[in-house]
């Protein structure tokens, strides 16, 4: 199979790894590390090797070398390169998103290079670790493309200025494995004969480890928070139990080149490498090379945005219209205008636009002066709006109209083609503007509060149809000093409220450290807190197909309003589960009679065929992927009454089921109900969520 030339590019995650000090102690313990360096393996003020780092992105490396199409019968790790901008946390989460760059043709009988590349964030939103690997695929070469040609790091012609020795043990594999490459070449012997090893190898990445802590002990002792880059490149397999020795050069203040040994023969297995360290950066939020667009940006908060964001380095769209704050009468240039000149005179960089967003052409416009004066766009801010309060009574359809015009329709004006031009590049970061009015409710203001409440429900929508695309999206509800609350908010109340103290928030959200899509935030004076539409666990009325009376539900109404163990769902799937959940049976009781006794996950898909009920499947058109962890991947298709099993990625599935090995197994013997399984996380459903309802009824295993 060719390699995928269409994947190069297209992005990859985002991927979430949650992770304790366990798995930083395991790491440690897998790359040699013990009592003499027991900040790294003793939770008590625990530190984070570095190179720690590569063996929680194993969920990319394997989805980027699946997507690029590469024999997997002829893979080995070429090169790494590790750039650090903060220092890796003891746990939380991990937040990667990445693509492939490029492939590199060697030559027929000669390989291939794939070269992959991420970004990964910590939880807390701080930028952690940038990574470039490049795969070698051994059977990929002679496709017709470019080579690559890289020059050799310059190692100084002395002796090298530390040396440090190591000794791998010969179980060393075993244990590191258990960090996430669990590739059958370190373990499997036969596997390992069958790619052409006498038994199987050290994993290139644990070698990699026991560098990392040479160098640091060398150069930054106790301080892997020092440690700004690690690059190098791995040139000789290595046989578990090899001694190894790290040679290291300083070269300059802060850099130095290294070179690791088999300490046996005397072979290089990692070459090329470069190590850099020093002070830890000012940790500042910037958008360099970031293109923003702030609509209603002439005053208020939409000027103090685009102050802010040309401060830190974006290029910026300045719209507005300049009309009054209820939207009457003509425009003005001169509000934009000024903006642009701010910014200009602080040495920024910004573009003026006059467009009203209450119409398709104004928003069109607007986004295509970013496209005419920058080249892109990575930044929208919806901030534009008036205000034109009525009692719902006096309230006319053309007053009704024109707040939903601006507010609502005018964010769709915008956003829509900026999404687009976000979907295409793989990333994207979108605000939309609402109000506690909205989310609570405001006398006088039924226009201006169902349009604030739409902006919510575009937004839920927009996080799911931008999340693989990078495109996050999130809405805030200020409390500010503006022209549309000078008059609604208390004299004292409007001292207070600056835009400068909700600015803070939006920025933090137009960042690439924002790690959260989907999210409602109130902000103003000074003080943030989160809002979310939360459903109560409710309680199922319906009897043996009974219908519900009204007086049931009046009898039992403070059963369904009780909110304790509330939920807040990420999408309407996610409902819906939890919904058909309330009619399983109880935890602990398996709604499958007869355990069916599969001893592996091949023999599930094996047995499915002729498990398949036909007369089950009328109508029936859909595709059904298995992501086994552990185990591979099957897809089922289920085609004009008939099934077909085959092993490996489908293109275009109705829906895709993940789920580990061993759950997968408990779920097929009938330990573990589907439900169950899907509502604690266990199985998760990407795709059409209710098609996957159907595979109950489309297969009877026994």
């Amino acid at each position: 199979m060719a390699l995928n030339r269409d994947a190069i590019g297209k992005p990859i995650g985002p991927m979430k790894r949650d992770y304790t000090w366990k798995d930083a102690v395991l790491y440690a313990l897998g790359v040699g590390a013990g009592f003499s360096e027991l900040d790294y393996c003793y939770e008590k003020d625990l530190k984070v090797i570095p190179s720690f780092s590569i063996a929680m992105i194993f969920d990319f490396l394997s989805q980027a070398a699946i997507a690029s199409g590469v024999n997997l019968a002829g893979i080995l790790h070429g090169e790494q390169e590790l750039i650090f901008h903060n220092p890796i946390p003891p746990e939380g989460t991990l937040i990667t998103t990445g693509r492939i760059v490029d492939y590199f043709d060697k030559g027929k009988d000669k390989g291939a290079l794939i070269v992959a590349e991420s970004e990964t964030v910590h939880s807390s939103g701080k930028k952690l670790f940038t990574n470039v690997i490049t795969v070698f695929g051994r059977l990929d070469g002679g496709f017709g493309g470019k080579d690559r040609k890289k020059s050799p790091v310059d190692f100084p012609d002395r002796d090298p200025d530390f040396i440090v020795e190591a000794a791998p043990s010969p179980d060393q594999p075993l244990l590191y494995r258990l960090s996430g490459d669990i590739f059958h070449l370190h373990v499997d012997p036969e596997f390992a004969r069958m790619a052409g090893f006498d038994m199987p190898i050290m994993h290139g990445l644990c070698t990699h480890g026991f560098a990392c802590r040479a160098l640091m002990a060398s150069l930054v002792p106790g301080q892997p928070e020092r440690v700004r880059r690690l690059a190098c490149r791995f040139s000789k397999t290595l046989y578990p139990g090899v001694p190894i020795r790290t040679l290291i050069w300083k070269t300059a203040d802060g850099k130095a080149v290294w070179r690791t040994v088999n300490a046996e023969n005397g072979q290089v297995v990692i070459d090329n490498g470069e190590f850099e360290y020093g002070d830890i950066p000012k940790d500042e939020i910037r958008f360099d090379d970031r293109v923003a667009i702030v609509t209603g940006a002439g005053a208020g908060l939409g000027r103090t945005y685009a102050l802010e964001l040309a401060r830190r380095g974006a290029r910026v769209v300045v719209n507005d219209l300049g009309g009054s704050r209820d939207g009457a009468g003509g425009g003005s240039s001169s509000p934009a205008d000024r903006v642009v000149e701010e910014i200009r005179a602080a040495g920024g960089e910004a573009v003026a636009n006059y467009d009203s967003v209450a119409t398709a052409e104004g928003g069109a416009n607007i986004v295509k002066t970013a496209l005419d004066a920058f080249g892109t766009v990575d930044i929208l801010i919806n901030n534009a709006g008036i205000l034109r309060d009525k009692s719902f009574v006096k309230m006319s359809a053309e007053i009704w109209q024109a707040v939903l015009d601006v507010h609502l329709k005018g964010a769709y004006n915008v956003t829509r083609p900026a999404f687009a031009v976000m979907k295409e590049k793989g990333y994207g970061r979108i605000i939309m503007t609402t109000s506690a009015a909205g989310l609570y409710g405001n006398f006088g203001q039924t226009n201006y509060a169902a349009a604030k409440m739409g902006l919510v429900g575009l937004m839920n929508t927009l996080k799911l149809e931008g999340e693989k695309y990078g495109i996050k999206v999130n809405t805030v509800a200020p409390i500010a000093a503006s022209r549309l609350t000078e008059d609604v908010m208390p004299p004292e109340m409007f001292a207070k409220s600056k835009p400068e103290f909700v600015a803070p928030l939006v920025l933090y959200l137009c960042s690439d450290r924002c790690p959260v899509s989907g999210n409602i935030y109130n902000a103003g004076m000074g003080f943030f807190n989160r809002a979310a539409v939360v459903t109560g666990p409710g309680k199922v009325l319906a009897k043996d197909d009974q219908l519900p009376t009204p007086e049931t539900v009046m009898a039992n109404l403070e059963a369904i309003s009780d909110l304790t163990g509330a939920k807040i769902y990420h999408d309407l799937n996610a409902q819906v589960g939890d919904a058909l959940i309330a009619f399983q049976a109880p935890a602990g009781k398996s709604p499958v009679e007869e355990s069916k006794g599969f001893s592996s996950v091949p023999a599930v898909f094996d047995a499915m065929p002729g498990a398949f009920v036909a007369e089950a499947a009328a109508g029936v058109n859909a595709v059904f992927q298995y992501a086994i962890a552990g185990a591979g991947e099957w897809h089922c298709t289920i085609k004009e009454g008939t099934c077909t099993v085959a092993v490996g990625l489908h293109d275009s599935p109705t829906c895709t089921l993940k789920i580990a090995d061993g759950d997968f197994l408990k779920m097929m013997n009938g330990q573990l109900p589907p439900m169950q399984a899907y509502t604690s996380g266990k199985l998760k459903i990407e795709g059409d969520i209710m098609k996957s309802q159907l595979i109950e009824k489309l297969f009877k295993l026994k």
